[in-house]
Parts: structure tokens; C-alpha cells; sequence
């Protein structure tokens, strides 16, 4: 029951803080703490994307423009995702369709690193965006989550991509 509501909390912090801008953020936990890491270019630029025709949307986020509010817990997440490495995240849109009149569904391609995942994701019309989100596990990419003070503090293994993007209409 705990878990449903703090997955309900940062699911409300999320639409509200993505209204009418596109935004992505991956959100986390340790065993002592939660994490935020956002995106920082993609929620000022222009949309670059479309849902309409035949042409769905292919996003791709630079790892490097992320920030976890926290500069150790940002080199962390870097150097988990080996952004020297691979140093984007891509999203692409395999499937979109309206479900009803403010519900969407989408079948999407999250590939981090050399791993590529299909997901289902349920998306919400909100003040002018589209809002969806995922629960993911590091393990589904073959990433081990980071440890510190020889394993006293970890990252837990699920972690939520929440993203936001802004319509026209």
C-alpha cells in the first residue's frame, strides 16, 4: 500500500509539473532516499514531434543533459548509463491510439546502452500534453544498479520514466 502511494505521489508531482511543457525524468530509489533525474534540454525545446500520419515520434535524450539535483548522484547516473559510452537514451513510438477522449496507448522502444525493451504505456491528455508513465527495472537493460559505501547504500533495481509531451492543441 505504501508503494502505490508514493508511486500515486510522484505521478501527481509529475502531471503538475509537466503541464504544457515537454519534460522526461527518470525517478528512483535507494534504500535510504528517492531520486529525480530530469532531463534538462528537452523540456525548452520546440516540438519535434508528431502524432499524426504515418510518422510517430523518435525521441533522443543525451545522457549528459540530465541532472539528479545532486552533483555526485548525477555523475552516478551518468556513469551508470555509461554516457561515454552510449551517450544517448531513445525513445521511439512504435504504436499510438486514443482509447477514449482524454486516454492513450502506446507501445514504445526504450533502449539505454546497447538494450532495447518494448513497453506498453498509458498516456493522459493534461493541460496540453501528453503525460505517461513506466515502470522500468535497471535489470531489463542489464545495468546493475550503483552501490556506495561497499553496498550500505544501493539503488534499488525499478525505476519510473515519466515523461510529458506538449500539443498544439
Amino acid at each position: 500500500m505504501k508503494t502505490k502511494i508514493i508511486f500515486f505521489t510522484f505521478l501527481l508531482t509529475s502531471l503538475s509539473a509537466f503541464a504544457q511543457q515537454n519534460g522526461l525524468e527518470i525517478n528512483g530509489w535507494t534504500n535510504i532516499n528517492t531520486f529525480k533525474c530530469t532531463e534538462s534540454q528537452f523540456k525548452n525545446s520546440p516540438s519535434v514531434y508528431s502524432f499524426s500520419g504515418m510518422k510517430l515520434p523518435n525521441l533522443i535524450f543525451k545522457i549528459i543533459n540530465f541532472d539528479c539535483g545532486n552533483r555526485m548522484m548525477t555523475a552516478d547516473f551518468r556513469k551508470t548509463l555509461q554516457s561515454d559510452k552510449f551517450p544517448n537514451l531513445t525513445i521511439k513510438f512504435l504504436e499510438f491510439k486514443k482509447t477514449s477522449a482524454t486516454k492513450f496507448q502506446a507501445v514504445v522502444e526504450v533502449k539505454m546502452m546497447t538494450v532495447s525493451r518494448n513497453y506498453n504505456i498509458d498516456f493522459t491528455y493534461y493541460k496540453n500534453s501528453l503525460v505517461g508513465n513506466k515502470r522500468l527495472k535497471f535489470s531489463d537493460f542489464q545495468i546493475v544498479p550503483p552501490r556506495r559505501m561497499g553496498g550500505m547504500v544501493y539503488v534499488k533495481d525499478e525505476l519510473d520514466l515519466v515523461f510529458s509531451l506538449s500539443t498544439d492543441d
